[in-house]
């Protein structure tokens, strides 16, 4: 079994075909984009701090520390007190699949079909381009998706949540105190399975955006926070107490359901592109208000 131990900047090779890889750091950044190169290439430009272990066995190439581990990541803290700081890029097949793990880093990972797991404590996280299936979870680091095509699972306490044209068939995120914008991609939904986002935060507010013309069936409920409504075809109820938004847009192929418990809920329509695109930035949910 190939194995490396990393005190200095380097370039490393795998020798045999890599369809795992598990990237394991602390604070530093992690970048790990999907090529239509058959071979994958490892380079390690800073590192300080204990030597970073890399090694290769049953075509997967792991890239940690001997002390930090998978399970346990959520929690950790250096009891040795060791300085870390490392910044690791890898450019792999575009199939092949992605853990990573990361204490205080920013992470990246773009151009992926395999399937796609981050963990992260501080750093913040950005999913670009991913069409397998995308599990991610924060504590307090910020983390957006953009142009996801794979089913997507999002878990955050703090951390806001931004999802950019998300176009998979399922869209789950849930968050304690951070807050959830989400712009769905108007052909989300067409050619395959029906849409279904499920959306829920405990304080913090939520945003979405839909298509226009949209497809859903729509549930959005909130105990005590504000709701905003740009869709005529739907219900706002309640006065006192939980108040919810119900209804169907289009033949309600798609399913929305969003919930909070103090945070707001804007459900927005996106205009009907123009011939020059449509350039739109996330909206703030903090304003509670149809823009």
């Amino acid at each position: 079994m190939p194995e490396w131990s990393v005190t200095e900047p380097m370039k490393i090779t795998p020798t045999g075909p890599v369809r795992r890889v598990q990237v394991r750091i602390v604070n530093g950044v992690v970048n790990v984009v999907g090529t239509d190169e058959s071979s994958a290439r490892l380079q390690i430009s800073e590192i300080e701090g204990p030597p970073l272990i890399v090694s290769e066995e049953d075509s997967v190439l792991t890239v940690s520390y001997e002390d930090l581990h998978w399970k346990g990541l959520l929690k950790w803290l250096d009891p040795k007190g060791h300085r870390r700081r490392v910044v690791v890029s890898l450019a792999v097949p575009a199939g092949t699949d992605v853990e990573v793990g990361a204490v205080g880093a920013e992470t990246v990972v773009s151009g992926i079909t395999g399937s796609t797991a981050v963990r992260g404590v501080t750093g913040d996280t950005t999913l670009v381009g991913l069409a397998g299936p995308v599990r991610a979870e924060t504590v307090s680091g910020a983390l957006e998706a953009q142009s996801v095509t794979g089913d997507l699972q999002i878990t955050s306490v703090t951390g806001d949540v931004t999802v950019v044209e998300g176009a998979g068939a399922a869209v789950r995120a849930e968050t304690v105190s951070g807050d959830l914008v989400v712009d769905l991609d108007p052909a989300m939904g067409l050619d395959g399975p029906p849409a279904d986002i499920r959306l829920a935060s405990v304080s913090g507010e939520v945003a979405i955006r839909l298509p226009h013309p949209a497809d859903a069936r729509v549930e959005a409920s909130t105990t005590s926070g504000s709701l905003s409504n740009a869709f005529e075809d739907l219900r706002v109820g309640g006065q006192w107490g939980t108040k919810t938004i119900t209804g169907t847009l289009g033949s309600g192929r798609g399913t929305l359901k969003a919930t909070t418990v103090t945070g707001s809920i804007a459900l927005l329509r996106r205009p009907e592109p123009e011939p020059e695109g449509d350039d739109w930035s996330a909206p703030s949910p903090a304003s509670g208000k149809v823009l």
